[in-house]
């Protein structure tokens, strides 16, 4: 099925690239080391993040946090095949879509895991001064993956009411 192809691979690529983009951050930088790559704007950081997206929670026990953290991530990965069952066999895209969800879920949930926390390396800073938090190829897996459902969602939303069939 066309669906299942695009989720595995999605899934599965995406959880390795960040897993070894990850060890390759621990292997090479020592911790809190910054390397400018485009230098005033992006960076190659190595910190830790023990809370949630920009580091809410961080000041939770720890027990506590990572129960409701790795809790919630098994959760939203039941999710994420429940809404892969109801798909049609051809929706590749939103296959593609939740594989990356999915696959960056399960490369945050390894670090919470094995790490007792999640590690950070990419690092933009933008206008005036702003640094935006670090944040990892798993973060950016599912954002890009919500991203891709929201418009392929207005997309199918804005064929139906343009649609003069389907009124």
């Amino acid at each position: 099925m066309p669906k299942t192809r695009h989720f595995a691979a999605a899934s599965l690529l995406s959880a390795i690239a960040d897993q070894a983009t990850k060890l390759t951050v621990d292997a090479r930088l020592d911790f809190s080391d910054r390397i400018p790559v485009i230098d005033g704007f992006f960076y190659l950081t190595h910190v830790r993040n023990p809370g949630a997206a920009f580091g809410m929670f961080t000041d939770a026990p720890a027990a506590i946090r990572l129960t409701l953290f790795i809790g919630i991530t098994i959760i939203a990965i039941f999710m994420l095949f429940g809404f892969y069952r109801k798909l049609a066999p051809g929706e590749r895209f939103s296959g593609l879509s939740l594989g990356l969800i999915l696959g960056g879920a399960v490369g945050n949930l390894i670090d919470r895991v094995f790490r007792g926390e999640v590690v950070d390396f990419l690092h933009f800073r933008l206008w005036g001064g702003y640094q935006w938090p670090d944040f990892n190829l798993a973060d950016a897996f599912i954002v890009v993956g919500v991203a891709f459902l929201v418009i392929e969602l207005l997309a199918a939303e804005s064929e139906a009411s343009s649609d003069p069939a389907g009124a």
